[in-house]
């Protein structure tokens, strides 16, 4: 299946751009009742606290269920594992399209349960990611692989923000739910057809394949998949007890801590605290999304470029890493801004500095071990994840005692910070772990 020619193809950037779909789509499903939650919870009679457990639903079950995840791609392999995810959390979306209903069923514990759901079937999906970055990329191109995957998160936003509000309100709710569940089996059918192995995808030729294997790719690595070693507690305390590994985990836990403040609670400070209606706040969030979207891009690129410079692992991951955290921790001088232009200002800045920082994922593909891939990217994405749990919970608890955002944009500040001591001091040199027989 592998056909000779004197110039490489370039298979891998098709690979790469699926990738990045699949996971824009991801992102789109994730956010699929914060927009139509509004209207969903008008109809339905949900109070906030109920529709606050909802919206939770999907973080507890999506933390819970990455080691799973990561040992199933391990074990299984990752088009089987990733396709079949992709299919179920489709469906799982689509199906909350009809909550109400179905008499019998309350909508409040249905909706939970189909949150949490999707929050089960989406685990595989960045551990999947990473496995396909470390087969089909060379190490001098896995930060900028990473940095386009990870970025469909803002990009997911600007996307398909505007699509799923324009449906709520021409269409309803449901049509919500219904239209990004289609969409979504459309990406379940293309990943199938597309997505292969490096070592036999139809459209690789040798010269890639050996572009790919000399630069430390992983190309065999799903020939090995049947024979991969499954979750084990050993396995397991293997990486809780390495300190690159903890460090690596801790950084993701703080970094992403900005994440879910810009998820949850963002739209709701620019209301409560600045004043703006929910439609201003709707276009507000779409500049530091956008701002994001370009640091992610940049943030992989300069590190591949210093890599491909100064051959120094350590200093390609972790000066963008450190560099952008330091300009994330602006996010604090919206305490002082009086003007909802400087405050918007700052949020993007910060989530651009965010953006640069997101090598999580490049660095999982340097250093897990070969024969864990899967279950190393599950406990890394299980410790981001726990972020999504803790963040609202602590704001919600800050915003109440003190009835103001300060101290909040402070706890969000001292994660950034922490981030750059976990890189710094913590993890010490990367480089790929190695199982002991």
């Amino acid at each position: 299946m592998i056909h000779d020619a004197e110039k490489p193809t370039r298979t891998r950037y098709w690979i790469i751009a699926l990738i990045f779909i699949i996971t824009t789509i991801n992102y789109a499903d994730r956010a699929t009742f914060s927009i139509a939650g509004e209207e969903a919870s008008r109809e339905l009679g949900l109070s906030a606290i109920q529709t606050g457990y909802i919206l939770s639903a999907f973080a507890w079950a999506y933390a819970l269920a990455q080691i799973p995840g990561g040992a199933l791609l391990d074990r299984f392999g990752t088009k089987k594992v990733y396709a079949s995810a992709i299919l179920i959390w489709s469906l799982f979306t689509a199906a909350q399209g009809f909550v109400g209903l179905i008499p019998g069923l309350t909508a409040v514990a249905t909706l939970f349960l189909l949150r949490f759901l999707v929050g089960l079937a989406e685990a595989p999906s960045f551990p999947g990611n990473a496995r396909l970055v470390a087969a089909w990329f060379p190490g001098a191109e896995r930060g900028t692989a990473s940095a386009i995957f990870n970025s469909a998160q803002y990009f997911s936003l600007v996307a398909f923000a505007p699509l799923m509000g324009w449906l709520v309100h021409e269409h309803g709710w449901r049509s919500v739910f219904w239209t990004m569940g289609a969409l979504g089996i459309l990406a379940a059918l293309l990943f199938v057809s597309q997505i292969h192995g490096p070592d036999n995808h139809p459209r690789v030729n040798k010269a890639e394949l050996d572009h790919i294997r000399e630069g430390g790719g992983q190309v065999s690595m799903e020939d090995r998949s049947k024979t991969a070693p499954a979750f084990s507690w050993p396995n397991f305390r293997l990486l809780l007890s390495n300190r690159m590994m903890l460090g690596i985990y801790l950084g993701q836990y703080c970094i992403n801590v900005l994440t879910y403040f810009f998820v949850t609670w963002f739209p709701i400070y620019l209301v409560k605290e600045r004043g703006l209606n929910i439609m201003e706040a709707g276009f507000a969030a779409a500049l530091p999304a956008a701002c994001g979207f370009v640091g992610g891009l940049a943030g992989g690129v300069i590190s591949d470029r210093i890599l491909k410079t100064s051959g120094n692992l350590d200093k390609a991951r972790k000066t963008p890493l450190v560099v952008g955290m330091l300009l994330a921790t602006t996010i604090l001088a919206c305490v002082w801004a009086e003007e909802e232009w400087v405050v918007i200002t700052l949020m993007a800045i910060a989530f651009f500095g965010k953006g640069v920082a997101s090598l999580g994922w490049a660095v999982m593909a340097d250093v897990a071990p070969k024969q864990l891939a899967g279950l190393s990217g599950g406990v890394f994405n299980m410790f981001g994840n726990i972020a999504g749990i803790v963040t609202p919970i602590v704001v919600g608890y800050i915003v109440a005692a003190t009835g103001s955002f300060d101290l909040a944009l402070a706890f969000v500040a001292v994660h950034c910070l922490l981030t750059i001591v976990a890189y710094a001091w913590i993890v010490g040199p990367i480089r790929r772990l190695e199982l002991t027989a």
